[in-house]
């Protein structure tokens, strides 16, 4: 039960961002603009960063709905589920296993990220701005996952959430929907 009134038909973070717009749409827009903005990083490979993260830090929801998303995008479960376990198995690039590590280190402690990561992720082909990037997603999903944990938000009582948020996530990117989400009343059961 979360620490906070919250609409019940919104579970993990989209109740929250819906309890305080004012604070949610700054987030919003960077996580637009880092997870589905330019990049020459797929978007696929931007939600396994966010899954990474997520994942090490105990997030479910959050590790949940990133999965979903890169699944989707990706058309196919089986990386998602690999970098979860040892990315450097996993079936990605050798820059993004870099990138993937890079982000594991920043969910550590930023102090976490050695020279050797970073000259690793170079040597993989990896350009300054993928390095930020990643390192930007890593920390906002840091701010995420200790946003829907630390105010207690419920996870959905029907699994079946995951993938029309995971379809909202690619088909409509991270910014709130026009027509707000009632719509999804019973739709969490």
């Amino acid at each position: 039960m979360p620490y906070i009134k919250l609409e019940s038909h919104l579970p993990g973070i989209t109740g929250l961002l819906e309890y305080s717009k004012d604070t949610s749409q700054p987030i919003r827009d960077l996580t637009q603009v880092l997870l589905r903005g330019p990049s020459s990083l797929s978007e696929a490979e931007r939600e396994l960063i966010a899954t990474v993260v997520s994942h090490g830090n105990q997030c479910v929801f959050c590790t949940t709905a990133h999965t979903a998303a890169a699944d989707l995008l990706a058309g196919e479960s089986e990386t998602a589920a690999c970098v979860k376990t040892d990315i450097e198995t996993a079936p990605v690039s050798e820059k993004m296993k870099a990138l993937l590590t890079i982000a594991k280190q920043t969910r550590e402690s930023g102090k976490s990220v050695t020279v050797d990561s970073i000259t690793r992720a170079k040597v993989a082909g990896a350009t300054d701005i993928e390095i930020h990037d990643t390192v930007l997603i890593a920390a906002l999903f840091c701010l995420y996952n200790r946003y829907v944990d630390g105010l207690g938000t419920s996870l959905p009582e029907n699994e079946e959430y995951y993938g029309v948020l995971a379809d909202r996530i690619v088909h409509h990117g991270y910014t709130r929907l026009p027509q707000g989400y009632d719509h999804l009343k019973g739709n969490n059961r």
